[in-house]
């Protein structure tokens, strides 16, 4: 058995989304082309945009689609921010916030990135200090994609708007996990990823609030309101629109079950292995299907190994950074040691997630640590 717990890295595609892209791929033509053959295939691509639209609360002709949350995130600060402006974001936003952060500010941009306590939380004393100086943008997750915290954007958002800046939010983690609508968080831009919600790869949406002066990217022709040039994805767009209708019909239900079995999970692992070590916020301010936790003394690349040779599937913290010998920046902001960031293994469940799965996978955690422990011993 293979048990899969890496959602967080990327849903596998879901069976009806497949169905969708199946019958889209019977089409051909232009999106921008006037024949029918092109109108036809314009329709399929603004019914998803009123799928993804829906998922978040929005209204259809606001969402613009991306090559997934990384291009997202990346046309919101690099198209609201000119030099000498000032970015307030915090220390565990995703690489592909955090990059462009550092690119604007070696062009003499001014960047705020805010800490964050040992449970992962926002210090909102320094958020309200640093809003106060006039920033141009605040950035600020929805969702943590490695620990799972979830935060106020609401309250954020609040704070920045009362120093007139722009709030853009990270939702990629959150979308099809908790409930979003982006009149109640109060944002000005909201970025998602299709793969995240069983959609294939390469597909993703920019939500802007009508009026916010984001400059294109991407220039050559007039698509996505003049945001993104270029012929759309149409596959992705469609599958990302069916991936949204059935995260948007499922979310209550999911939610609540991917939620128990993490408990499960954590349960299993806390029993049979006394001193593990949970990262991240309990209760309410967690992601359902996120775990994160560390083995004392166990090095994380040799779980990993261990894991999949055994039928499970896991990561240390974002696939983005996978590979890289740097320990998480996210733990390390929450003031971990190098060594116990390079360990913290991100346990991350979906809709089709099992409980045999999950029994089967504290197992399998279970005896690679203590396979790892005795041989450490020999």
């Amino acid at each position: 058995m293979r048990v899969y717990l890496d959602y967080n890295a990327g849903a596998p595609l879901r069976a009806e989304v497949h169905a969708a892209v199946g019958r889209a791929m019977s089409l051909c033509g232009n999106p921008s082309s006037g024949h029918r053959e092109g109108a036809r295939v314009r329709r399929c691509i603004e019914e998803a945009r009123a799928q993804v639209a829906a998922l978040i609360g929005a209204r259809p002709p606001d969402v613009v689609f991306t090559s997934g949350a990384t291009e997202g995130n990346n046309l919101a600060l690099d198209g609201l921010l000119s030099p000498g402006d000032l970015l307030v974001t915090t220390a565990v936003e995703h690489a592909s916030i955090l990059a462009p952060a550092a690119a604007f500010e070696a062009m003499g941009g001014r960047v705020v990135r805010l800490p964050v306590s040992s449970d992962g939380s926002l210090d909102w004393r320094h958020a309200a200090v640093a809003c106060e100086e006039r920033p141009r943008l605040v950035s600020i997750a929805l969702a943590n994609g490695e620990i799972g915290a979830v935060y106020d954007v609401a309250k954020m958002a609040a704070l920045a708007r009362a120093g007139g800046a722009h709030v853009h939010t990270d939702a990629a983690q959150a979308a099809g996990r908790l409930v979003i609508d982006v009149a109640a968080l109060g944002v000005d831009l909201l970025s998602l990823s299709g793969h995240k919600i069983g959609a294939p790869s390469g597909c993703g949406a920019l939500w802007m609030r009508p009026g916010v002066p984001v400059r294109a990217a991407i220039r050559g022709g007039p698509q996505e309101r003049d945001r993104r040039a270029g012929t759309e994805n149409f596959l992705g767009i469609v599958g990302f629109g069916a991936a949204a209708e059935l995260a948007a019909q499922e979310l209550a239900s999911t939610a609540a079950r991917m939620r128990r079995l993490r408990d499960l999970l954590w349960m299993l692992l806390r029993d049979a292995l006394p001193d593990v070590e949970r990262n991240g916020p309990t209760g309410l301010a967690l992601l359902p299907n996120t775990l994160n936790v560390t083995m004392p003394g166990i090095a994380g690349e040799s779980l990993l190994v261990l894991l999949d040779l055994g039928g499970v599937a896991a990561s240390l913290g974002s696939a983005c950074a996978a590979g890289s010998p740097e320990p998480s920046h996210v733990l390390l902001a929450m003031g971990a040691s190098r060594d116990r960031a390079r360990a913290g293994l991100r346990l991350s469940l979906g809709p089709e997630t099992t409980e045999d799965e999950i029994r089967r996978a504290a197992v399998v955690i279970t005896e690679a640590v203590r396979q790892i422990r005795r041989e450490a011993a020999a």
